[in-house]
């Protein structure tokens, strides 16, 4: 049974989670050391270690970011409802195709919604074949933003820039080319920002 947490320890888990949220990794001892105005990496160490001794976390021997969260009280279940291209268009499902377990610290904005990524036209931007992308459809579009727009019946996450008379859907990749799109097209809309992505890590790690 995990025991209860000091208020520093409690900080620096809350950091984790957060970081694990919204950038779908945990944090380096470097990034904690920074957050927290540590002069010594091995004063996170020791914290680390507390943390892992009441059953908050686990590490792995050799990896630079090995903190894996397993207290399961402190996650929320929510729902995937689709699969959103970063690629070529593709299908986006009106159900839940997945559930996936995300930090409770971090309260998800209202109306937003979850989905998963397939294809690896935005690896420059971190975001990866099988990451889960957070999407806030009640934010102000703006150039540059990452967003999820549907063309026809399909759906592709690609960053977002306007000109004159069209709408430029741009990859963080080289190898793909630049979706145009015309501002009269009424078969085209964008219906969120990505404001967070999560990624499982094991499955990562065993593919």
């Amino acid at each position: 049974m995990a025991k209860e947490l000091t208020k520093i320890q409690k900080a620096i888990y809350d950091f984790i989670m957060y970081q694990k949220f919204r950038v779908g990794r945990t944090p380096s001892l470097a990034e904690i050391a920074e957050k927290f105005g540590f002069k010594s990496r091995a004063t996170v160490q020791q914290h680390l270690h507390a943390l892992e001794k009441k059953n908050y976390i686990k590490r792995e021997v050799g990896l630079s970011r090995n903190i894996e969260i397993i207290k399961r009280d402190t996650l929320i279940q929510e729902p995937i409802i689709g699969e959103v291209a970063a690629g070529s268009p593709l299908v986006v499902y009106s159900n839940v195709i997945d559930m996936v377990e995300l930090p409770g610290v971090v309260k998800l904005p209202k109306e937003s919604f979850l989905l998963r990524v397939r294809g690896d036209s935005l690896r420059d931007a971190n975001i990866f074949n099988g990451d889960v992308v957070i999407v806030n459809p009640n934010l102000v579009i703006q150039d540059g933003h990452i967003v999820i727009a549907i063309l026809e019946d399909s759906a592709v996450v690609k960053r977002f820039y306007r000109n004159e008379d069209a709408i430029e859907l741009v990859s963080e990749n080289p190898e793909y080319e630049p979706i145009i799109v015309r501002r009269d097209n009424n078969k085209f809309r964008v219906v969120g920002v990505v404001i967070g992505i999560y990624r499982n890590l094991e499955l990562k790690k065993r593919r």
